[in-house]
């Protein structure tokens, strides 16, 4: 019989992420990708292929925002203290390099995936991206890290159908934003509804229905956020039959979560992960890149983010 032949998994980080700092008492903050990076040091993870995260040149970057707002997020990087982008959305000294980087991680986490030298990948970087929109920075985010994974996917790699699926309590309206228009691009999310950013209806469905939209009720918990992924999520990504899938995977679902009122557990996004994983395998060689948006919690964060890991490396 033919040997087991475990997956391999990339984590993709670089310092200069923790070096994007918030004002006092932010949730966003570096101690956030600290907690994810101490935990993903424990020996379970000895076989991560542990890559630096190189700064995304200029064109991966304006392949999904303008020039212009590329050039006014890093016009507006202060040399000390902090910038407003918007109300909850700040700049320090390091937030430039910090960003360049964690959209750069998605590009040479693609290519690693493409090159067959891994099989999947987990970008542990921040700022997060989902909540970016192509000419608005808010939530949190500067750049739409995933969306710079997925057009590049495309651009460099000459495939068509990529797949994003967002497990986020928040709604990714800017992933939304970015795709709705074109058949070719798939996003999926579950999160908790009311809840910011107030969009992410069930009726939002994209140009050709590309968009799917699972609005879960306040308190809501695994039964109800495996339903939502069983009944509707999981079967369109398999329907999409994509080139490849990133993920958005944000923890702020966590039942510990501040910001949120959902009860997720570290068990609910294992399993969120292994099925992604597995309809990839049967659809594009197993080909998933992730990617860290929230979670603010910081012992849910690191406790979720080993579940996730440990899912990708046993796909």
């Amino acid at each position: 019989m033919p040997e087991t032949v475990a997956m391999t998994t990339a984590l993709f980080t670089h310092s200069a992420c923790l070096y994007h700092e918030t004002p006092p008492g932010h949730p966003e903050s570096s101690d956030r990708l600290r907690a994810v990076l101490r935990a993903l040091e424990d020996e379970s993870f000895q076989y991560l292929v542990r890559e630096e995260a190189p700064p995304a040149a200029r064109e991966e970057l304006t392949r999904v925002h303008p020039s212009f707002f590329v050039d006014a997020v890093m016009g507006a990087i202060p040399e000390s203290g902090y910038a407003d982008l918007d109300p909850d959305t700040h700049v320090s000294p390091g937030s430039g390099e910090a960003a360049m980087r964690a959209a750069g991680a998605l590009v040479a986490a693609v290519d690693r995936v493409m090159s067959g030298k891994v099989d999947n990948a987990f970008c542990a970087v921040r700022p997060p991206g989902h909540h970016a929109e192509p000419t608005r920075a808010m939530g949190f985010c500067l750049f739409n890290n995933v969306a710079v994974g997925a057009l590049h996917a495309r651009a460099r790699h000459g495939l068509k159908r990529i797949a994003v699926v967002d497990f986020d309590v928040h709604h990714g309206n800017g992933t939304q934003a970015m795709f709705e228009e074109d058949g070719d691009l798939f996003f999926a999310s579950s999160h908790q509804m009311p809840l910011y950013p107030g969009t992410g209806r069930p009726q939002e469905r994209g140009r050709t229905n590309n968009i799917h939209n699972v609005a879960l009720d306040p308190g809501a918990g695994g039964h109800e956020f495996r339903q939502a992924w069983d009944n509707t999520i999981l079967p369109a990504l398999d329907a999409f039959n994509p080139d490849f899938v990133l993920i958005s995977a944000g923890f702020d679902a966590h039942r510990r979560d501040p910001l949120a009122n959902l009860n997720l557990t570290e068990a609910d996004y294992a399993w969120a992960t292994a099925k992604v994983c597995e309809i990839a395998k049967a659809r594009c060689a197993g080909r998933v890149v992730s990617t860290l948006e929230g979670g603010y919690d910081l012992k849910a964060l690191a406790d979720s983010t080993v579940a996730h890991v440990k899912a990708l490396m046993a796909a």
